[in-house]
């Protein structure tokens, strides 16, 4: 999925501190992709509050709604792209010559690299889902650019018949075939009662309800806000209020100083510009995208000012 704004702001991630254990509420923003008519979301990441969780450095969700996904073939720089269905089903096409229909339950993942370009659509009905992207580190984020699919993933059994659907990383011994460049997880969890999760102490961790509600510590949330964890957990347990369906993203925090700005994640505004000129001058470097009716989407003005890499700010 793209970034649509036509004024994205520069966003600068990375450099965490040491993390303890938290509950912090996140509030995302409403963004509407594609125009006035178009399909909303839901931004948690990168927010005010928090630019990353581990490599994690975007994340999307959107639905449940009747609505049209249509993203115009657009470029990508430094990251994996993931894409998540819990309803509905997306065309997916790349200029590695990847066409593939993602399902619910499905993994749909693209590594980026050095550039790649591809679209995404979807017919009108109804649709639910998230989309998120990983930074990749700097001694892989010159990959040649790929992409995977996986129709079925590996699931962890967990305390009164809950289970934990493990998308990228490993979680509780079960690992994803999917493949990834620093260590991180990202899975599903489906509850109706209280249960424990094992958990890395040196990982940061995030909660996001697709579907339903749940506790953790006190805290109730449901679909909408990101629920930030910190680091130092050797497990945590969830209680679910009703029939739940959550998101649980996690990861070392990532070190790295790195600037992210509209769909590319690179390390100076040198870069950027770079990027932003090689899309626009037909795609070069980035290949076509066969198949899509319409153009290629075009890349927004750069800012007045310097990106710059930053630290991790609060």
């Amino acid at each position: 999925m793209s970034n649509l704004e036509r004024a994205p702001e520069e966003t600068v991630c990375g450099t965490a501190e040491p993390g303890r254990p938290v509950v912090e509420p996140l509030a995302g923003r409403e963004v509407v992709l594609g125009g006035p008519r178009g399909m909303r979301v839901t931004r948690t990441l990168p927010t005010k509050g928090r630019r990353m969780v581990g490599a994690w450095c975007f994340l999307d969700a959107y639905g449940p709604e009747q609505a049209v996904m249509r993203v115009p073939p657009h470029p990508h720089t430094g990251l994996q792209t993931v894409s998540w269905l819990v309803d509905g089903e997306v065309l997916h096409r790349d200029s590695v010559g990847s066409e593939q229909l993602i399902k619910p339950g499905q993994l749909n993942l693209m590594t980026a690299g050095r550039g790649i370009a591809h679209s995404e659509e979807s017919a009108f009905g109804r649709i639910h889902g998230a989309q998120l992207w990983v930074a990749l580190p700097g001694a892989h984020r010159h990959v040649p650019p790929h992409f995977e699919h996986h129709p079925a993933l590996p699931v962890l059994t967990l305390d009164g018949g809950a289970e934990a659907t493990v998308l990228m990383g490993e979680l509780g011994g079960v690992a994803s075939p999917a493949v990834t460049y620093s260590p991180l997880v990202g899975a599903e969890l489906t509850l109706e009662a209280p249960v424990t999760l094992p958990l890395t102490p040196g990982f940061e961790y995030a909660l996001l309800a697709l579907d339903g509600a749940a506790e953790v510590e006190g805290t109730s949330f449901g679909p909408g806000p990101l629920i930030y964890l910190g680091a130092g957990r050797h497990e945590l347990t969830l209680h679910a209020r009703e029939s739940a369906r959550l998101l649980l993203l996690g990861g070392v925090p990532f070190e790295e100083e790195i600037v992210m700005w509209w769909n590319f994640v690179g390390r100076s505004h040198q870069e950027i510009v770079e990027f932003r000129e090689n899309w626009m001058a037909e795609g070069r470097g980035f290949g076509q995208v066969a198949g899509f009716d319409g153009p290629p989407l075009p890349a927004p003005a750069l800012p007045g000012t310097t990106l710059k890499p930053r630290g991790r700010e609060r």
